[in-house]
């Protein structure tokens, strides 16, 4: 006959849990993200452009 099966101690499968409790010291609201990466995207655009000019590439 087949021997009793052992049974494995069950695990998290490396999940991590996070709790709602911790409270950031720094927050901004979703519009002044979207305004900062727009405004990232054109610096980026500009500088772009611009440098490119100045070499000649």
């Amino acid at each position: 006959m087949a021997k009793d099966k052992v049974n494995m101690p069950m695990s998290t499968a490396g999940l991590t849990r996070y709790f709602e409790d911790y409270k950031s010291k720094i927050s901004f609201k979703p519009g002044y993200v979207i305004i900062f990466a727009i405004l990232a995207i054109i610096v980026v655009a500009l500088l772009h452009f611009l440098m490119s000019g100045m070499l000649g590439v």
